[in-house]
C-alpha cells in the first residue's frame, strides 16, 4: 500500500478543526514535501520525524513522499502534526495495519529519540473528537487533560515505539488509556472578605457585583482597600457549570501558559499590569493567541489604576465587555476567542489621588482632574454598571483586635442563592440579559419610571446605561427574594452610577 489516511486536527482560536493527513509514496528520488500551508514548524516536521522512525528501530521508505494537510488552505501550525505524519508513512509503507488507525485521530510532537512530547489545544482538540465520535491518542503529558471531557476515549502514549506496540496488539490497547479524571471543584482558597474592615458600602457593591456578574469600578484615595476589596471577588462568586469549566480550560489549554490542572474548576482571576499593550490585553498575533480578556473568560478581569493604561488599549476592551467576544483578524484567517468576564476596575480620583479625601489636601487644579479623569472614555465607563466611592476608616477598625465582616464563605451562601434565581428565571446571570429580556423581567411601576427619567435627565444617563441600571435593580431584588423592582431596589441601583458624575467632579 503507498497510500495511507490519518486523522487530526487543527487550531483555529479555541476551536480544533479537522484535517486530513495524507502521505503518498512514490517512485523516485528519496525525497519528502509537505503541501497544504505548512508553517515553519510544520515543514521541519520531515526531519523530526525521519529521526524519530529510524531511532525507534522503524525503517524510513526510501521513495518520493508526499505529505498532504488537507483542506489545504487552512493554515497549519506548531508540531503536532508530527505523530499523524510518522503513524501515516509507517501505515503507508506497511510496517503497521492502516485499519487501526480507523476511528482514532493523533496530535503530539515528535523527539529525534521517539519521545513524544506535549502540544497546547489538547482540551478543544478533545471535546472535538467526543462531538465525531473517535478516540484521541495523545502524548501522555497530556492525557490528563484530554480526559477532563466527559465521553471521549482517550489514549495516551509515551513514545512512538510505545504507541505502534500497542497498535499491532489491539486487545491491549486499554492499558494505555487514561484513567477518567474525576476531578472534584477545588475549595475556594481565595482571600477571605472577613479581612476587609469596615467599607459597608463597598462590601454591599461587591456582593451585588458577584450576584449578578456586574462590572464594577472602585474610586477613592490611595491605601483605602480598593486592591484588596477587587482580590476578594473571586472568592463570593457562584461555583462555574461543567460547560463554563471547559470553555475557560480550553482558553487556557491553547494559550502560551498552557492549562494548569490545579486550576480545573476555579474562576479565574486575571490582573495585567498597566504597561500591557493592546494585543497582550484583547490577543493578537501573526497566529492569534488569547489576551487577558479571554484568559479571564467566566473569571474576573481586574484593572489596578484604571487611567494609567494607554486610553487606546482601554478602548479596544469596549466591544469584547459589551459582547462576550472577540475576534482577531489577520490577512490569511481569523480566530474567535470568548471574552464573557466580570470586569473589575480600581482608579483615584485625581493624579496625586486625594482629591475628595476629609484628611490629605489635594494638589491637583480642576484642569488637571478634568485630564486624568477624561483617560478613562465615557463609552467604556458606561458599560461599568456599578461605580462606587471608597474612602478612609477610621482606626478603631483597623486595630488588630476589631471585630471583623462577614467571611467569604458566608456572602458567598446568599450569592449563590441569588444567582440559582437567575438561573431559574432566565438560565443565565442578570448582566447578560438582552433587552427583550430586561422589558419581560424587569416591570417597573408609574412611579419608577417616573424616579428613572429623573436620573436620565440629572445624571444624562444613556439608553446602555439605563439598561445596564435595571439589570443591577433586578439582582438587588433577587438578594432580597423579590419577584418584582421594588422603589429602594431601583433607587439603590442609580445611587451606583453617581460616583464620578457627582462625587468627583472637579
Amino acid at each position: 500500500m503507498n497510500l495511507s489516511v490519518v486523522n487530526s486536527r487543527a487550531l483555529v482560536g479555541v476551536k480544533a478543526v479537522p484535517v486530513a493527513v495524507e502521505i503518498h509514496l512514490a517512485g523516485g528520488l528519496p525525497a519528502l514535501s509537505i503541501v497544504g500551508m505548512p508553517e515553519t514548524a510544520v515543514r521541519e516536521s520531515k526531519d523530526r520525524v525521519r529521526s524519530a522512525i529510524l531511532n525507534s528501530g522503524f525503517e524510513f521508505p526510501s521513495r518520493r513522499i508526499t505529505v498532504n494537510l488537507a483542506p489545504a488552505d487552512l493554515p497549519k501550525s506548531g508540531g503536532r502534526f508530527d505523530l499523524p505524519i510518522a503513524v501515516g508513512l509507517l501505515a503507508a509503507s506497511g510496517q503497521i495495519d492502516p485499519l487501526q488507525l480507523e476511528g482514532k485521530e493523533f496530535v503530539g510532537e515528535l523527539a529525534l529519540s521517539g519521545e513524544v512530547r506535549p502540544v497546547d489545544g489538547t482540551l478543544p482538540t478533545a471535546m472535538a473528537a467526543r462531538q465525531a465520535d473517535c478516540s484521541l491518542v495523545v502524548p501522555a503529558q497530556n492525557a490528563l487533560e484530554a480526559s477532563l471531557v466527559e465521553g471521549c476515549e482517550v489514549y495516551g502514549c509515551d513514545s512512538l515505539l510505545h504507541l505502534c506496540n500497542h497498535l499491532a496488539f489491539p486487545e491491549e490497547l486499554a492499558r494505555i488509556r487514561s484513567k477518567p479524571a474525576i476531578v472534584s471543584e477545588i475549595e475556594n482558597d481565595c482571600a477571605d472578605l472577613a479581612d476587609v474592615r469596615g467599607q459597608h458600602q463597598a462590601r454591599r457593591a461587591l456582593e451585588v457585583a458577584a450576584s449578578g456578574g456586574h462590572n464594577l469600578l472602585l474610586v477613592g484615595p490611595p491605601g483605602t482597600g480598593k486592591s484588596m476589596l477587587a482580590s476578594r471577588l473571586p472568592g463570593i462568586l457562584p461555583p462555574m457549570t461543567l460547560q463554563e469549566s471547559l470553555e475557560t480550560a480550553s482558553v487556557a489549554s491553547i494559550s502560551r501558559g498552557g492549562l494548569d490542572i490545579t486550576e480545573w474548576r476555579r474562576r479565574p482571576y486575571r490582573a495585567p499590569h498597566h504597561t500591557s499593550s493592546g494585543v497582550a490585553l484583547v490577543g493578537g498575533g501573526s497566529q492569534p493567541k488569547p489576551g487577558e480578556i479571554s484568559l479571564a473568560h467566566n473569571g474576573v478581569l481586574f484593572l489596578d489604576e484604571l487611567p494609567e493604561f494607554p486610553r487606546s488599549v482601554l478602548d479596544v476592551m469596549r466591544e469584547p465587555v459589551e459582547n462576550g467576544e472577540i475576534t482577531i483578524s489577520r490577512a490569511g484567517h481569523q480566530a474567535d476567542f470568548p471574552a464573557r468576564i466580570q470586569l473589575v476596575a480600581a482608579m483615584n480620583p485625581c493624579p496625586c489621588g486625594y482629591y475628595g479625601d476629609q484628611r490629605e489636601p489635594c494638589r491637583c487644579g480642576p484642569e488637571m482632574i478634568t485630564r486624568y479623569q477624561s483617560r478613562v472614555s465615557g463609552p467604556l465607563l458606561d458599560r461599568v454598571d456599578i461605580q462606587i466611592s471608597v474612602q478612609r476608616i477610621e482606626y478603631a477598625l483597623l486595630r488588630t483586635d476589631a471585630k471583623k465582616g462577614e467571611s467569604s464563605k458566608q456572602v458567598r451562601e446568599r450569592v449563590i442563592e441569588a444567582y440559582q434565581r437567575q438561573l431559574q428565571r432566565t438560565g443565565k446571570s442578570n448582566a447578560q440579559l438582552s433587552s427583550e429580556e430586561i422589558e419581560r423581567h424587569c416591570v417597573l411601576e408609574e412611579e419608577q419610571h417616573q424616579c428613572l427619567e429623573s436620573a436620565l435627565n440629572k445624571f444624562n444617563l444613556s439608553a446602555r446605561a439605563i439598561h445596564r441600571t435595571l439589570k443591577v435593580a433586578r439582582t438587588i431584588a433577587d438578594m432580597e427574594c423579590s419577584e418584582r423592582i421594588a422603589a429602594h431596589h431601583l433607587r439603590e441601583a442609580l445611587s451606583y452610577r453617581a460616583t464620578l458624575r457627582e462625587q468627583y467632579r472637579p
